[in-house]
């Protein structure tokens, strides 16, 4: 595929995307979830260049979890740097998963998330943010909606990852990402030479969402290509058809 074909594909999926639900609005202030990994990275650098077009500005924000010694604290320099290069207000946010997971005996995935969206929350309430982002996409919303599968689930749950939904009073969470193939987001940041982080962690499989990722998709996918878009296509249909704001999921 040329590259200004790919280019012009992936810009009108997510402007398409935006425009239908009304994710990113002028005079916003974002506040975008940066790990350091591909998917956050085309966030990052998505959403840099609708700010300039639609007029909102854009903060980065890492949050460290402590659970990866070094190469944590290698993602959170990357981001202050992407930051830098970028002329964007970048932070990072520390938290103690492993404190809380121990505290309430979750695992450590649930853990990171709820500590991950109450700093994402208090950080965009100090820098006056009402939208935060997560660079989440459609592999994401597919992982998710098996994952509920398996382990048994209410209807609405499959409902998957909203594209957007209230995270606080006056903050809006919002995936401009959710329509993109993680295929889609590497070739992105190979078209605009964008460099990322790697989580090793990511790799391993005894994580139930790794195994599905690695395992699971792609021994379906040889029955069937477009699985990945059959299930977030159900995922929609579940919400009803109402791609807007709504009523709180999980993620």
């Amino acid at each position: 595929m040329r590259r200004k074909t790919f280019a012009a594909r992936v810009w009108s999926k997510l402007l398409a995307f935006d425009k239908e639900l009304g994710l990113l609005r002028r005079g916003d202030r974002v506040l975008a979830a940066v790990s350091g990994g591909p998917d956050s990275v085309c966030l990052a650098h998505f959403l840099r260049g609708m700010g300039r077009r639609k007029g909102f500005s854009v903060s980065l924000m890492h949050v460290h979890h402590g659970l990866r010694g070094l190469d944590a604290d290698r993602d959170a320099q990357f981001t202050l740097a992407l930051g830098r290069d970028w002329g964007l207000p970048a932070c990072v946010a520390a938290v103690a998963v492993r404190g809380l997971a121990g505290e309430r005996g979750q695992g450590l995935e649930a853990a990171a998330r709820k500590l991950r969206y109450q700093a994402l929350t208090r950080a965009a309430r100090r820098l006056g943010c009402n939208k935060v982002a997560t660079g989440h996409h459609l592999d994401d919303q597919a992982e998710t909606v098996l994952l509920h599968l398996l382990r048994g689930t209410r209807l609405a749950a499959l409902a998957g990852i909203s594209p957007c939904r209230p995270l606080a009073k006056g903050i809006t969470l919002v995936r401009p990402l959710l329509p993109l193939r993680r295929s889609e987001v590497m070739l992105y940041l190979k078209l605009h030479g964008l460099k990322c982080r790697q989580d090793k962690s990511n790799r391993d499989t005894h994580f139930t969402r790794n195994w599905v990722r690695r395992k699971v998709l792609p021994l379906l996918e040889t029955r069937n290509p477009q699985v990945r878009e059959r299930l977030a296509g159900f995922a929609a249909q579940v919400r009803g058809l109402k791609l807007g704001c709504g009523k709180p999921p999980e993620l």
